[in-house]
């Protein structure tokens, strides 16, 4: 019988996870990908803590504070690279600059690329 495409991710996934580790110094940014919505959190490994975190499924009172735009859907690219530079910010605020980042078993291609140029753009390093 054959896996499923989610078995094959988390196969990925776990073997990425055995040498991806969040420190304080540089926490791990995680990256989930659902069809409709995009999730990134910043976690710290050591204590198992998510210290920031941003979604595309946010309410609307969350884009006039920077949020995620309102037409801009999780689902594609214009959305992924808006969670990339909400995440950033957040992460700057909390005094984060360097993370690790953690693809969550996805190919570095599409949405997940354009989250992780977004959060370079706005001044993560990784």
């Amino acid at each position: 019988m054959r896996d499923s495409k989610n078995q094959i991710r988390l196969r990925i996934h776990y073997r990425i996870r055995r040498r991806v580790k969040g420190t304080p110094e540089r926490p791990r940014l995680a990256v989930f990908r659902s069809v409709k919505h995009i999730y990134a959190q910043v976690i710290d490994d050591s204590k198992g803590h998510t210290m920031v975190a941003a979604s595309s499924n946010e309410k609307s009172p969350a884009a006039a504070k920077g949020g995620v735009k309102k037409n801009a859907s999780g689902g594609n690219v214009a959305g992924a690279k808006s969670v990339g530079k909400l995440i950033a910010e957040r992460a700057k605020d909390k005094g984060i600059s360097s993370v690790v980042f953690d693809r969550g078993g996805y190919l570095y291609h599409g949405r997940v690329k354009a989250l992780a140029d977004a959060a370079r753009e706005a001044g993560l390093e990784f």
